[in-house]
C-alpha cells in the first residue's frame, strides 16, 4: 500500500522534531526560527555565551535541503570578505575579471558574532538581506531564491565590539532571545553532547555511523510560504497590528510609563513583520486565520529591537520586553 504524500505542513513538522532532537528545552527559539524561514527574513539570535545560539541555527540547517556558509565576524574582517571580489584572471592573450562569490552566497548564513565587525562590514549586509542580491564593482549579483541572514550577538562582552546600526537593526524579521535552561533540560544537554561525542569518536574508528534521513527538501519551504500567503487576516487584526505598532509613536495617548520610556517608535516594518510572522505562527498552529493570541505571541520578537528607550527607562532598568508588555496592555482590539 503506497504510502501517503506528505504536505507541507508535514515536512515543516518533521523539521521542528529533527532541530528538537538537538536543541534541548529551546522550543521557543526552534518556532522562531523556522517562523523566520517560512517568512522569508532575517533572524539576530542574541543570548549568552554557551546557549547553543549557533547550534540552533546549524541544527535548521543540516536538516533542510540548503547551501550553509558560516561567517566568523572579527574586528579586520572587510566588507569583500563577505561579499566576494573581483578577481584578474590572465592566460595567454586573454585577461579578465571574474566575480569570486563571498560565503553570503549560501542559502543559510551564519553572522557568527556580527557585533564583532566595524559598521563597514556590517553595512556590506544590507543590500544581501533587504534587496536579495549584492553589488560588487557596479555588477548585481541576485542571491538564491532561499536565502536567509542568521545572526548572533552576545549581550554582555562590549569590549571589542560594535553595536549594529538602527538601519540595520531594523531589517531584521525578529531579534530572539537565548536564556539559560532548565536544570532538568540541562542534564538532558549533558546526555546528548556526551552521546554526540561517543558517536564522532566510533565514527573515527571505522565504525558504521547511524543512518541520516533525508534532508527536508527547499519545495516543503515554498510551498508553506504559499500556504501562509493565504492565510486569513481580517480588517480587525490588520488595524490592531497597526495600531500596536502607532502606539509606540504615540505613547502619550497610552498611559503614563510609556511615555517616560520610549524616545523612538517602532518603523513601518514592525507592521510588516507583525503581519508574516502572525500569519506564520497561525498556520503553524494549524488553523487558515489570525488570532489576536498570534500577533501577541509574536510581538515582543518583533519589536524589541526596534524601540528606542529614554534615558529614565534606561536607568530604571526597563527593558524592551516591558515596554513591548505594556503596550499590548493598553492597546485594545477594536
Amino acid at each position: 500500500m503506497a504510502q501517503p504524500k506528505s504536505t507541507p505542513r508535514d515536512q515543516i513538522e518533521e523539521l521542528r522534531t529533527r532541530m528538537g532532537e538537538s536543541i534541548i528545552g529551546q522550543r521557543d527559539v526552534i518556532d522562531r526560527l523556522v517562523i523566520g524561514l517560512l517568512a522569508n527574513g532575517n533572524l539576530l539570535v542574541e543570548g549568552l555565551p554557551g546557549l547553543a545560539k549557533t547550534r540552533a541555527i546549524k541544527a535548521l540547517a543540516k536538516n533542510l535541503e540548503a547551501d550553509f556558509s558560516r561567517i566568523q565576524f572579527t574586528p579586520d574582517l572587510l566588507p569583500s570578505d563577505v561579499t566576494g571580489t573581483e578577481v584578474y584572471y590572465h592566460s595567454g592573450d586573454t585577461a579578465e575579471f571574474k566575480f569570486e562569490q563571498g560565503p553570503i552566497f549560501a542559502n543559510i548564513v551564519l553572522a557568527d558574532e556580527i557585533n564583532r565587525a566595524p559598521a563597514k562590514v556590517q553595512a556590506a549586509l544590507l543590500e544581501a538581506m533587504e534587496e536579495r542580491q549584492v553589488t560588487v564593482a557596479g555588477k548585481t549579483h541576485v542571491m538564491e531564491p532561499l536565502f536567509m541572514v542568521m545572526a548572533t550577538q552576545n549581550p554582555v562582552e562590549q569590549e571589542g565590539t560594535y553595536p549594529l546600526p538602527e538601519a540595520q537593526m531594523d531589517r531584521f524579521l525578529m531579534h530572539v532571545m537565548i536564556t539559560y535552561p532548565p536544570v532538568e533540560d540541562e542534564v538532558e544537554v549533558i546526555r546528548l553532547v556526551r552521546g554526540e561525542e561517543i558517536a564522532a569518536m566510533e565514527a573515527r574508528e571505522g565504525k558504521p555511523a547511524k543512518k541520516k534521513p533525508a534532508a527536508i527538501p527547499q519545495s516543503a519551504v515554498f510551498a508553506a510560504r504559499r500556504e501562509i500567503g493565504a492565510i486569513h487576516v481580517s480588517d480587525a487584526m490588520e488595524r490592531y497590528m497597526a495600531d500596536l505598532v502607532n502606539a509606540t509613536r504615540i505613547p502619550s495617548e497610552f498611559g503614563d510609563d510609556l511615555p517616560r520610556w520610549i524616545e523612538i517608535g517602532a518603523s513601518p516594518r514592525a507592521s510588516l513583520a507583525l503581519d508574516k510572522c502572525g500569519r506564520t505562527h497561525a498556520w503553524l498552529q494549524g488553523r487558515d486565520y489570525v488570532d489576536p493570541e498570534d500577533v501577541r505571541a509574536i510581538a515582543p520578537d518583533v519589536m524589541r529591537h526596534r524601540l528606542g528607550l529614554t534615558f529614565e527607562a534606561q536607568g530604571e532598568g526597563v527593558t524592551p520586553d516591558r515596554v513591548v508588555a505594556e503596550v499590548l496592555k493598553q492597546v485594545a482590539l477594536t
